[in-house]
């Protein structure tokens, strides 16, 4: 065979036949004209072509022999296809009997387009490419990308996709075709690097043309690549860098970029914040690519909320400048963009402070302290004196950097300062404590500033009156009254004791003369009798009626209680059955459910769902358990020594010499406590 676009010759009934070019190959005239469009355009730049032989790929295109790849390149062919080139090339002049290849025309959305999309064509197509070519994995991947992109021919929608999910177009994907991509893209993972790179670049090159192809295949391919490899998209980033600043003055293909690298982030939150902070933090001052930066930061930490896969990536270097874009005035950002920044600030500030801010804040302080000027925001300076407050109490060696930064900052020292004086009230004893040293080594500094006449006499007087009030507030610190209280307890138990000990006898004592006198010993005597008598009188009664009651309520009771449990049984009986006919339903229909679940729901959501499975069977097995044997455990052991304690049989009166035994230990326990503490005031008494 020779390709179309020269004509052909073929040996049949014994004779050579001119093949004339409108005759289209068996696998239908889209298909063979999809895969060639794209496999003659590709995307990275390449040397001069190599002469090959031809191939099935070459029936029906013109395009492909002006641009055939270098990995086209089919087994050796038989000697006799030279002289058929050379004849082919006489009947290329003769003009086609048919028209050319008409692309299809364009449907009205991409959803219609993938509802008729042939996919038995479709594996028709990659077959006949693996079969040619295989050994050559990234001629079967491209062929798929320019046969999908070639088919889905809808209407262009803008780069950045923003009226749309996250993962349009693939979401609109059916199962049938994820399976075929996924299949096809399972064998050839060895060049999905390169494939990521074809993709992109030749969706640059598409954007060059006036009408152009839409992108939604090339689209598909990139998501379905960065689904199960994340990390492709990140291999190379300082080179996709490069590329958007040498198309500045290009948005659409600036966009196109951005959109294909950040496909990575919605499966991956490290790898999502990787490719910000390497190709989008760098662009976030260009007015036509800043939205694009903010939106795509504020979905990425949206999906992804819990931060902790994210610790590590943001450091110092990238923190401030996210701190500068989101509260300083005037910069190249517009309010509205500034404002969102904000909003998404404090989990910018959780990902940079990471899982232990206590060893890493002393690291962002001085940029902390440097930014704090007197002339700053109120925002900004809110948001560096909370955050200089939050190193101090969690990083203690933000106190030596403070100090050492000290001379150099006196104007944002001073701010510092009189921030913590105003919060002093919520400070914790660690942070005063720490704060005091400090403080007094900044004392003693200012008076060695002060003779020499430098040039900031007045932040250091600032500084100076502010040391003062803290010292002032460490010094009286409220008044005691809990020590107060404590001394006059201790004081008047000391009085009593001495005045019985000296009298010989509590009756004998002059306190109790007072008390008498007064009218209030004999109340609290009189109450004391009744009390005792009315428990007296009440634990009689307990004791003659409680057995008597006991067994008649057991009498009473025991026949309905045998049936309850009877009853009892048998619901739980037919609980159990129809829990494990439920259970053997659930566990036949189980991947049905799961499969119309995966075709229905979006891979999101069922990913959301499996983490919460997860996070449910690890609490059951850490927590749940754990804690339920050690209650059981914990009753067996009491029920047993209760058990043990009464001869092997629990009976009421067994019971009752437990609870007095208790409660007599409880008094001894209770009185040997005090002598204690008379003891010991006595002592401090005698003493003093």
């Amino acid at each position: 065979m020779a390709a179309a676009g020269s004509g052909s010759v073929a040996a049949g009934g014994g004779r050579w036949e001119v093949v004339r070019k409108g005759r289209r190959p068996a696998g239908g005239p889209g298909s063979r004209r999809a895969l060639g469009e794209a496999n003659a355009g590709r995307a990275l730049p390449l040397a001069a072509p190599i002469a090959t032989t031809d191939t099935i790929f070459e029936l029906g295109f013109e395009r492909v022999l002006k641009k055939q790849n270098k990995e086209q390149v089919p087994p050796a062919v038989a000697p006799e296809q030279q002289h058929r080139k050379q004849h082919a090339a006489k009947s290329a002049k003769k003009p086609s009997v048919t028209a050319t290849v008409v692309k299809p025309g364009k449907c009205h959305s991409l959803e219609e387009a993938l509802r008729a999309l042939d996919l038995a064509d479709l594996q028709k197509e990659l077959a006949k490419s693996q079969s040619v070519f295989p050994e050559n994995p990234s001629v079967w991947v491209k062929d798929l990308a320019s046969y999908l992109n070639y088919k889905l021919q809808a209407p262009r929608s803008d780069p950045m996709l923003s009226q749309h999910p996250h993962d349009y177009p693939y979401c609109l994907v059916s199962k049938e075709l994820r399976n075929i991509i996924r299949s096809l893209l399972g064998r050839s993972s060895s060049v999905l690097e390169l494939f990521f790179d074809h993709c992109v670049y030749t969706m640059l090159q598409e954007l060059d043309k006036t009408p152009g192809e839409s992108l939604h295949g090339y689209r598909i391919c990139i998501q379905a690549v960065l689904l199960d490899r994340p990390k492709i998209a990140t291999a190379n980033l300082g080179k996709y860098l490069e590329v958007l600043r040498s198309h500045q003055n290009k948005p659409a293909k600036c966009l196109t970029v951005l959109w294909a690298l950040g496909q990575a982030g919605f499966t991956d939150l490290h790898e999502g914040l990787k490719v910000w902070l390497g190709v989008m933090l760098p662009v976030l001052g260009i007015k036509s690519l800043s939205p694009y930066a903010v939106s795509y930061l504020d979905r990425l930490l949206m999906m992804h909320p819990n931060l902790t896969k994210g610790f590590g990536m943001i450091g110092p270097k990238d923190f401030f400048p996210l701190l500068d874009f989101a509260f300083m005035p005037n910069n190249s950002l517009p309010p509205s963009l500034q404002e969102q920044l904000q909003r998404l600030y404090p989990r910018l500030k959780v990902l940079a402070f990471g899982a232990k801010p206590e060893t890493a804040l002393h690291t962002y302080f001085p940029s902390f302290l440097s930014r704090a000027t007197p002339s700053c925001p109120p925002d900004m300076k809110k948001e560096l004196l909370t955050s200089m407050s939050q190193c101090l109490s969690l990083d203690p060696l933000s106190f030596s950097v403070w100090r050492q930064l000290y001379t150099k900052h006196l104007s944002q020292s001073s701010l510092l300062l009189n921030h913590l004086l105003e919060s002093w009230d919520s400070s914790s004893q660690k942070v005063r404590q720490s704060l005091e040293e400090t403080v007094r080594s900044f004392k003693v500094t200012n008076e060695e500033l002060v003779p020499r006449g430098a040039s900031s006499d007045q932040d250091v007087a600032a500084c100076d009156a502010a040391c003062k009030e803290l010292l002032h507030k460490m010094k009286g610190r409220g008044f005691p009254w809990s020590r107060l209280l404590l001394i006059l307890l201790v004081f008047t138990a000391g009085f009593l004791l001495h005045d019985v000990r000296t009298h010989g006898s509590f009756q004998a004592s002059s306190s109790t003369r007072l008390l008498h006198s007064s009218g209030i010993l004999p109340a609290l005597q009189q109450a004391w009798q009744k009390v005792s008598y009315c428990c007296l009188k009440g634990y009689r009664w307990l004791e003659q009626t409680l057995p008597v009651y006991s067994s008649q309520a057991a009498a009473v009771l025991q026949p309905q209680l045998e049936l309850l449990w009877t009853k009892s049984c048998e619901v739980t009986q037919y609980t159990y059955e129809q829990f494990s006919c439920l259970l053997s339903w659930v566990h036949h229909s189980l991947p049905c459910i799961v499969e119309w679940l995966q075709s229905q729901l979006p891979e999101s959501l069922l990913h959301f769902t499996e983490c919460v499975r997860e996070l449910l069977l690890f609490l059951v097995r850490s927590c749940l358990l754990p804690l339920l044997e050690c209650v059981a455990a914990a009753l067996e052991r009491g029920w047993k020594s209760c058990v043990d304690s009464c001869n092997g049989e629990v009976s009421w009166d067994c019971v009752r010499e437990h609870l007095m035994s208790f409660t007599y230990s409880s008094w001894i326990y209770l009185q040997n406590t005090t002598v204690a503490v008379k003891n010991w005031a006595l002592a401090m008494i005698s003493g003093h």
